[in-house]
Parts: C-alpha cells; sequence; structure tokens
C-alpha cells in the first residue's frame, strides 16, 4: 500500500462518513468480573484492540438499566447503568478511554418501548397526573358474553397479539415486541421531551451520537384497524400474517428523526469544540422510505446514517454476482446526493458473514464492505470471521423469539448463534471469561478460531481486515469515484478512481468454483497491477505485481477476493512529477535553512532591515 497517497487531513469529509463503525454487544464482549457476562470495564480494557486495527468510532448495543428481557431493549431507567455491566463510573472510564485512543462512542437509542418495570409505565398503569397516555392503552372489544378481546389484529414481532391486559388499569396497552416491553405513545408531547431529555443527557457524558432501534414503529394509526393480511401464512399470531401498513412506517416517524437531527444539529452548534454528533437509524423499510430519511422531498434533513441492510436481508447466501451489484447500485441510486452512503454486513440480529455466505468468503465480504464509498459497520467477530453456535441446546437458549415458539422450531428464531462470546484466545471460554458457565455458550470452535491465533498467523481473516482498514486512509478510498460492474455470473469488481493517482480496484468471487477472471475490459490498459490486499486462500500477496498480460488470466479461489491498484503510465508519470516537486519543496527549505545559518555566522542577522530599500 506504500504506493498509494495518503493524507493526514480528512479533506472536507467529517469524521462520520468514512469510518468503520464497530459494533460491541457488551454482554459478550469481554468479562471483568468472571460472572460470565460482559460488561463495561471489559469494553475498556479492550479498546486498545481497536485502536490498534484502526477502528475510529464504536457502537455498544444498550447499556441501560434493563431487567434483561429482551437483554437491554427493555430499559427500566434510561439515566442508568445496567448493574451487571458496572457503574456510571464505569462508563464515564471508558469514554475518557476511548477518546484517548482517538475512539469516539454511540450508544444505542432505544425509544419506541420501555421496560414494563419503568416508572413511567408504573405511573401510567396507576393513571397518576401527567402519565396517564405515556403509553397506547385501549379498551378492547367487550363480547356479549363478558370476553373481552384485543381491539385489532396487530401481532407482536415477537409472536403473539400486540395487546396485553393489565388487570389494574384494566385495559389493553400496545407491545409491538414482548409484552414486557409496552410501547410509549409518541403522540404525546410529554414522552417527546422525556427523550429528548434523555438524549441531551448522554450527550452531554460525551457520547458521539446514536443509533435509533426500531425507528419505524414509533407511530401508530389512531383509528385503530385492522390490518390487511398478507396471505404468508395462516397463523393469526405470527408477524408475517399481516401486511404492517398502521404500525409502521408512519409519515409521523419522518418528522420524529428531523425532530431528533435538529437536536443533535443544536448540540454540535454550541460546541464547536467537541465532534459532530450524528443520528443512525434502524429501520427494516422500503428503499424509498429509507432514502426520505436522509432528506425529505422539501430537503429537510433527518438521519445521518439510515441502515443499508441489504446485504442482510436482499443477498442471500446462494446470490450471484449480479444481484451484488443490483443492490450496490440500487442504494446509490436512491440515496440522495450529499450524503454518505453506508453498508451494514451483519449485527446482533442476523447470522453471521461466515454461516450466511461460507467460512470462505470471509475475507471476500470484508473486501467489500470496507472498500465501497461510505460508512462501513462491522459486528464484533466479523473480523476474525466467527460462526454462528448453531447448536446451542433448548435448555441453553435465552433469546425470547426462541423461547416464544418452543422447543420444536426455537433453532429457526433463534439469535443467540450470532450472539456468544468473543473469541479472544484459546484459553478457557475463549479468553471470554473465567466463570464456570458464561451466559450463553462459547463457540466450540474457539480453540482454532480466535483473535489470539489469528494475529500469530502469517496470514488471517483478521490480517486482511486490518490491511482493509489501512487501505481507506487513501484520499483514493475516501473521494474517489465508483464504478462497479459484473464481470459474469460469478465475479463482480468494482473501482474507486481519483485523478493522477492510481485505481483501485476490488474483484469478488461469489462462487463455490475457482475462478479465472478476465479484466481486459474492465481495467485501463495499466503498465502493471499490483496487490494491495488479498485473502488468506489467494496465491496472491500483497505488492505482488501482476503484468498487464496476465490481467485476463486471474485467479480468485472459491469465495474470494483480492484489491489491486492499477497504475497507468500517466498515473506514474504525474506520480514521478509529484516526487520531484516534493523534492525541490524539501530542498528549498535545506538552502534556506543554510543561508539563515550562514547569515548567523556572520552576524549579518544585526543588520536593520529597516534602514534599507527592498
Amino acid at each position: 500500500m506504500s504506493g498509494l497517497v495518503k493524507s493526514e487531513t480528512e479533506d472536507f469529509i467529517d469524521w462520520w462518513q468514512h469510518t468503520v463503525f464497530y459494533q460491541i454487544y457488551p454482554r459478550s464482549f469481554k468479562d471483568s468480573n468472571g460472572d460470565g457476562i460482559g460488561d463495561l470495564q471489559g469494553i475498556t480494557s479492550k479498546l486498545p484492540y481497536l485502536a490498534e486495527t484502526g477502528i475510529t468510532a464504536a457502537w455498544l448495543s444498550p447499556i441501560f438499566q434493563s431487567p434483561m428481557v429482551d437483554f437491554g431493549y427493555d430499559i427500566s431507567d434510561y439515566k442508568q447503568i445496567q448493574p451487571e455491566y458496572g457503574t456510571m463510573q464505569d462508563f464515564e472510564e471508558l469514554i475518557d478511554t476511548a477518546y484517548g485512543l482517538g475512539i469516539k462512542i454511540v450508544l444505542d437509542f432505544v425509544p419506541n418501548h420501555s421496560s414494563d418495570q419503568h416508572e413511567w409505565f408504573k405511573k401510567s398503569a396507576a393513571k397518576e397526573p401527567g402519565f396517564e397516555d405515556f403509553y397506547v392503552w385501549q379498551d378492547g372489544i367487550l363480547q356479549e358474553n363478558g370476553t373481552r378481546l384485543p381491539p385489532n389484529n396487530w401481532q407482536s414481532v415477537f409472536y403473539g397479539s400486540a395487546w396485553e391486559w393489565h388487570e389494574a388499569r384494566q385495559q389493553f396497552y400496545l407491545h409491538q415486541f414482548t409484552k414486557e416491553q409496552p410501547d410509549l405513545n409518541f403522540r404525546n408531547p410529554k414522552v417527546v421531551q422525556a427523550m429528548d431529555d434523555v438524549i441531551l443527557f448522554w450527550l452531554n457524558k460525551g457520547v458521539a451520537g446514536f443509533r435509533i432501534d426500531a425507528v419505524n414503529h414509533l407511530f401508530e394509526d389512531e383509528s385503530l384497524r385492522d390490518e390487511p393480511l398478507s396471505g404468508k401464512t395462516q397463523d393469526p399470531l405470527s408477524y408475517d400474517y399481516s401486511k404492517h401498513i398502521y404500525t409502521k412506517d408512519l409519515p409521523e416517524v419522518l418528522e420524529m428523526i428531523q425532530h431528533w437531527r435538529r437536536l443533535l444539529d443544536d448540540f454540535s452548534s454550541k460546541h464547536p469544540e467537541r465532534p459532530t454528533r450524528i443520528m443512525m437509524t434502524e429501520a427494516y423499510a422500503g428503499i424509498s422510505k429509507l432514502a426520505d430519511y436522509y432528506e425529505d422531498h422539501d430537503g429537510v434533513r433527518g438521519s445521518h446514517l439510515p441502515f443499508n441492510f441489504h446485504f442482510i436481508t436482499d443477498v442471500k447466501g446462494d446470490a450471484d454476482a449480479r444481484d451484488f451489484v443490483y443492490n450496490v447500485e440500487k442504494w446509490l441510486i436512491y440515496m440522495p446526493r450529499g450524503h454518505a452512503a453506508n453498508w451494514v454486513m451483519g449485527n446482533h440480529d442476523n447470522p453471521r458473514v461466515a454461516s450466511r455466505f461460507g467460512a470462505s468468503s470471509v475475507d471476500a465480504m470484508n473486501m467489500l464492505l470496507l472498500t465501497l464509498p461510505g460508512v462501513a459497520v462491522t459486528y464484533n467477530g466479523e473480523e476474525l470471521g466467527m460462526e454462528d453456535y448453531r447448536d446451542i441446546s433448548w435448555q441453553d437458549t435465552v433469546d425470547p423469539p426462541a423461547r416464544n415458539v418452543g422447543k420444536k422450531l426455537y433453532k429457526e428464531v433463534s439469535r443467540d448463534p450470532e450472539r456468544t462470546p468473543f473469541q479472544w484466545s484459546n484459553e478457557v471460554n475463549a479468553g471470554f471469561s473465567t466463570a464456570p458457565k458464561t451466559w450463553l455458550p462459547v463457540h466450540p470452535n474457539y480453540p482454532e478460531l480466535n483473535l489470539e491465533a489469528q494475529k500469530a498467523a502469517n496470514k488471517s481473516h483478521y490480517s486482511v481486515y486490518k490491511d482493509l482498514i489501512e487501505l481507506r486512509h487513501s484520499a483514493i478510498m475516501r473521494l474517489g469515484r465508483f464504478n462497479i460492474e459484473p464481470i459474469s455470473r460469478s465475479v463482480f469488481a468494482f473501482k474507486r478512481s481519483y485523478p493522477n493517482f492510481e485505481t483501485i480496484i476490488t474483484i469478488i468471487n461469489v462462487s463455490d468454483r475457482e475462478q479465472l477472471v478476465d479484466l481486459s475490459e474492465f481495467v485501463n490498459r495499466p503498465k502493471k497491477l499490483v496487490v494491495e490486499v488479498s485473502g488468506v486462500d489467494s496465491k496472491y500477496e500483497e505488492g505482488d505485481r501482476i503484468p498487464v498480460d496476465e490481467a485476463s488470466k486471474l485467479n480468485l479461489p472459491p469465495g474470494g477476493g483480492i484489491v489491486l491498484s492499477e497504475r497507468s503510465s500517466a498515473v506514474m508519470s504525474q506520480q514521478r512529477r509529484n516526487l520531484v516537486k516534493q523534492l525541490i519543496q524539501s530542498a528549498n527549505v535545506v538552502l534556506v535553512g543554510l543561508l539563515v545559518y550562514n547569515l548567523w555566522r556572520h552576524k549579518w542577522t544585526k543588520v536593520n532591515f529597516n534602514q534599507h530599500q527592498f
């Protein structure tokens, strides 16, 4: 990578527009006290690892006080730390350590619902003044025999009715997730103000922004109409039973996102000495709606980064090159100009990359993620190629949707397999914890697949990932123009180009067979191609030069990828001119220094220059 143009500044790009956000699932990252559960001190102890890797921004899944019914997504106090994870002092130390290492911290913010143990819900259930309508309450339908039914056919994402009867209040409350997660009523201005206070509280603690969970569920249709049937299933308790046109993606969602954007922008403007505070939003929605999250038709800005999940939702393990190209171009076409693209390859809710696309594809998928323009989001462990542990027993299963569907079907829906502890070493529990039992079992492949082993290897998934992070520092990767094409049904390639510098080319084989790739129509008749990053199974090594006459015989292993720089004679001539210019400038500095030295030796510096005309 020495031939690439480097820059110590980010030019016109704000810090978040080209960064890699590293998602940490706190419960599974590092246990510092031996209780089998990851915690804040554990995260702090591993921040140097992130800095060494080149990570400059980390997003933490929820760390707030919670009964842990949904492992932190059921919050009982938005301004307190979950005791299992540590204390507020631990969090403040984490922030200080992170910023000392050049790492910004983003928190998971869960506004759609709270825990039923939150004081707000207890007061609302008791109809205390000011809290009566903090949540969504309804009487339901009273039948002639005295039976009371839910108000409509709305289903929970986690299976079953989205309504739960509250005996004390004698009403149903809405919960789009577990019954212990009642939905807040964002049509109540007091709820909006309460959430604004939460955001400002953590901004003043030093966080760089928020990833907002399940944002498109914030509002529901006030008429409480039944949702139309989807025809996908006959099970009325399944979330797939109906089309969720009255409980998701309502226009008011966009207005709330814009409101929070103004709050963040206002905070940033009042604290110009601090980095821009940002908002990332999670919504599994249609692409046109997500494009509006960036900004609406009137140009009003909302989310800095509406998460792009298309590599998870729309590109399956059997996808061919055309599917990848289509989903990349689709996002770039719909994304309004003047915004940063983003790419999410995995998270705590979906199977890992190695399990979706195959272990042989880990390096290629990281090449794709990290050489596309814009922001990349990495789920912890993907840099190692960690795999789902699909054989977690029913007894060890803790994920709410899995427990809800029962023992026969739990493996089909459980998210536990992708949440197993991080594999640091081949020590007990993969170096994650000294506890006799961890909250989820460690994947049994940890003796071979772990960070320590990959650091010691000549080449590993981790070293490839680290090289890709380094490559992103170049001006080409920050500012270069982009072009992508399917070379065949098995192989696609894309370029990043910048005037007077090399072109960077990423080539990926998505098939399960070795491919001889003909690049003759994709490259611009270069003098040579140089290997910048190659996968662990590649026959090429970093720095290898591939003569132009061999560019039509590039060999890619099954699921393999490679990143090349294309060096033409014109580019090389320009670089030589730049080098000469730099040498001349350096020589001038030396000559001036010698002149000043000689002036000092001969005491010419004592001359009163004001007496002379120049």
